[in-house]
């Protein structure tokens, strides 16, 4: 981060070690491709897209072990995934008051 501040690259490049580790991941993998509807094929082509990227974020972030897990395994403070996804497409905080 830049004097505390995600960056969209930065945020991408979060996406992808999030997306490689969890293709790496037996168990919870099958979770996510069954939630998205996606495929091993469409994981492969999806990589380069923002959007997907916020997507594999918002699956990690809907449970702290799973992002603590991710974190622990790329060496990440706890906080950056969720810095990321708001860095991404669709991430961004939404006010409703």
């Amino acid at each position: 981060m830049v004097n505390g501040t995600m960056t969209r690259d930065m945020a991408e490049t979060i996406g992808l070690r999030a997306l490689g580790w969890l293709a790496g991941e037996e168990e919870l993998l099958p979770v996510f491709l069954g939630a998205t509807g996606a495929d091993m094929a469409e994981l492969r082509t999806r990589a380069a897209d923002p959007g997907f990227l916020g997507a594999v974020l918002d699956f990690l972030l809907m449970d702290d072990a799973w992002i603590v897990r991710f974190c622990d395994a790329q060496d990440l403070a706890y906080e950056v995934p969720r810095a990321a996804r708001g860095a991404l497409p669709g991430g961004e905080d939404r006010h409703w008051t």
